[in-house]
């Protein structure tokens, strides 16, 4: 694994050391540059699977809910399945990019499947392009997005690059709460004060995949958000309360129904296959459990990543473009350095920090 990460914000280099030295040293926070404006609805596409009866009623209530014009809808054929072969990605890459116009900057995917492109995420497929080189070794590196670097809010214009997330749950009715909570969401913290809303990471004694704890900022109260951050034993959780984002390290988190998620609530779990959506029961758990349990957006791995850093969520770049109000795809997007394995899920447009536009 590759022990230090580098980063370039606007000819400033941010360091991000991952090495033992780091785990040794008291957390600290870091800087990072003020992001220009956020994704809003005009920015996004939604696209539908008329194949899929899922698809084409929550992209309706996104549509409706956002106020999205009509030619931000785009309906195509593609299969209903996990995994679309890199075959069948293309196919539906030429028809999607037919009906895309400049404007467009973000993607969201009105389904829970494909999620996959044979051992590549569909979102990282369609910002990055498909990366067959990863098929033969999942483990190794694979290629890096310029969007955590990134501090526009036009990626299609000036990266050529749409981020893209899955407006995924396990029902029709599980994917309008969701949208429910996006919009609940949208500016609800900007004058928040007492008692402060909590970001939570949690330490477990799963060694493999508790590898972020290094990363995790320290136990402080920020005042200007009105936030709490919390670093605590999975083994233990203390009593919580308006979580506004959550992040561990196990295979599979038992007592969800216990955080108090409000709305706009990012969670993820570092494990091995938590993208692959259609995860149900088993050692290790979907992504869609986060949704389930109340979270606004989530990520998960398609296939096997090994426990690189850079192909999980960031817990600081993570929250520190949320809290300077960047929407949840915007926030999850910079916080992956290696995203083709990346599946992202949820409310894209969620903001809770997210001033209004001007």
């Amino acid at each position: 694994m590759l022990r230090r990460i580098i980063v370039l914000f606007a000819g400033a280099a941010l360091f991000l050391l991952m090495g033992p030295a780091r785990a040794q040293q008291e957390p600290s926070w870091l800087r990072l540059p003020q992001p220009q404006g956020r994704l809003v609805a005009a920015d996004i596409a939604v696209v539908i699977n008329r194949q899929d009866p899922y698809s084409v009623a929550v992209g309706a209530e996104y549509a409706k809910k956002r106020g999205l014009a009509p030619q931000q809808l785009i309906t195509l054929d593609l299969p209903r399945q996990a995994v679309l072969s890199p075959a069948e990605f293309e196919a539906f890459k030429t028809q999607l990019d037919e009906r895309l116009g400049p404007q467009v900057q973000a993607l969201v995917l009105a389904w829970s499947q494909p999620y996959a492109v044979a051992c590549n995420s569909i979102t990282g497929a369609l910002a990055l392009g498909f990366q067959p080189e990863l098929c033969k070794n999942s483990c190794a590196a694979s290629k890096p997005s310029p969007y955590p670097a990134y501090t526009g809010h036009k990626p299609f214009s000036d990266l050529g690059l749409r981020p893209a997330m899955l407006l995924a749950a396990r029902s029709v009715e599980s994917a309008k709460a969701l949208i429910e909570r996006g919009l609940a969401a949208d500016r609800s913290l900007l004058e928040r004060g007492t008692p402060p809303v909590q970001a939570v990471f949690a330490a477990t004694e799963d060694k493999a995949r508790n590898v972020r704890e290094p990363l995790f900022p320290p136990e402080s109260r920020l005042w200007a958000h009105g936030l709490q951050t919390r670093r605590v034993a999975q083994a233990a959780l203390p009593e919580l309360s308006e979580v506004l984002l959550f992040q561990t390290g196990l295979a599979r988190v038992e007592g969800l129904e216990r955080i108090p998620f409000i709305p706009g609530a990012l969670a993820d779990h570092l494990t091995s296959l938590g993208g692959q959506l259609e995860r149900s029961s088993g050692p290790q758990m979907s992504a869609l459990d986060w949704i389930e349990a109340g979270a606004t957006a989530s990520h998960g791995a398609v296939s096997e990543p090994c426990n690189h850093l850079q192909k999980f969520p960031h817990p600081q770049l993570l929250l520190l473009n949320y809290l300077q109000g960047q929407s949840a795809l915007e926030a999850y997007w910079r916080s992956v350095l290696w995203p083709g394995q990346s599946v992202f899920v949820g409310e894209p447009l969620a903001a809770p920090y997210g001033r209004a536009p001007r």
